[in-house]
């Protein structure tokens, strides 16, 4: 079997198990799922990816509770541990803590968003994807923005902070109003310290000076390459590596002179990351 064989089949198996956190993750369920051996699916998966099946499990299990825990205060932690698959508060906390250092309080509080990242960065997920790309006219929008300077892993605590300015002034609210984010500078070539990220909420008049240093900014209008992503927000530079280094040359296009930028469509904690959906916007002259 190639290479591409068992990333074909391994991507299917991670599809699953993002579908069925709460479902069969029976052994027997798995190596069917994946079309391998039973007797060989554990070692064939700890090969690849460096962690067992297990584990990993537990991982994608601990990673749905954290979103819940800093993005949902009123869930109670017991019933994010049940969901999780854990039988007591007591266990879930020591998993959790062994995970991220933290316990849910403590991260509830103040969440260490660095080691949260450095946990799941040495799971190499390869997948095949075939993306659908149109070309759009964007409108002109007006939004609400607040920059996030400094390391990636710190966007989820600027993404509190936008929250919080936008349940408090009721100016861009969710349910009527879109949610951008604009990617300055690329995290694998840009310095920790120099990343630059907006979270952006549509508004249709001004931004009064507020506490969270939150300001009026524009989207300019224009051409833009279009891609539908689906899944999990970290997936989205497979996306972006798909743009720039296929779909762009292939094309013929030219870039225009404002970064990439994304509309969320749904969001984290209220909704399973396989069914999170994101345009990418690929302003092009």
């Amino acid at each position: 079997m190639s290479r591409q064989d068992y990333e074909g089949r391994f991507s299917r198996l991670f599809d699953y198990i993002e579908q069925n956190l709460e479902g069969d993750l029976s052994l027997d369920r798995l190596s069917d799922v994946a079309c391998l051996s039973k007797f060989h699916f554990h070692r064939l998966f700890s090969a690849h990816f460096d962690v067992s099946i297990g584990k990993y499990i537990q991982l994608a299990r601990l990673k749905r509770a954290s979103f819940r825990l800093a993005f949902y205060p009123a869930d109670k932690v017991i019933d994010i541990a049940l969901d999780a698959g854990f039988e007591t508060p007591e266990s879930f906390a020591r998993a959790f803590k062994t995970a991220f250092g933290q316990t849910p309080s403590e991260f509830r509080k103040a969440p260490e968003w660095r080691q949260w990242h450095d946990r799941y960065r040495h799971i190499k997920r390869k997948r095949i994807r075939t993306m659908d790309v149109s070309i759009v006219d964007f409108a002109p929008t007006q939004v609400a923005a607040y920059c996030h300077r400094g390391p990636i892993e710190g966007v989820n605590d600027s993404v509190r902070i936008f929250i919080d300015w936008r349940k408090g002034s009721g100016l861009s609210p969710r349910e009527r109003c879109r949610t951008f984010g604009v990617a300055f500078d690329n995290p694998e070539t840009t310095e920790p310290a120099d990343f630059r990220f907006d979270i952006c909420g549509e508004v249709d008049g001004d931004v009064p000076e507020n506490p969270q240093g939150v300001v009026k900014k524009l989207i300019p209008g224009g051409r833009c390459a279009l891609v539908r992503h689906r899944g999990a927000h970290e997936q989205i530079g497979e996306v972006l590596r798909f743009l720039y280094g296929r779909w762009l040359p292939e094309n013929g296009e030219e870039l225009r002179d404002f970064p990439v930028y994304f509309h969320y469509l749904n969001f984290i904690g209220e909704t399973p990351e396989h069914e999170l959906l994101t345009d990418v916007y690929l302003p092009l002259k």
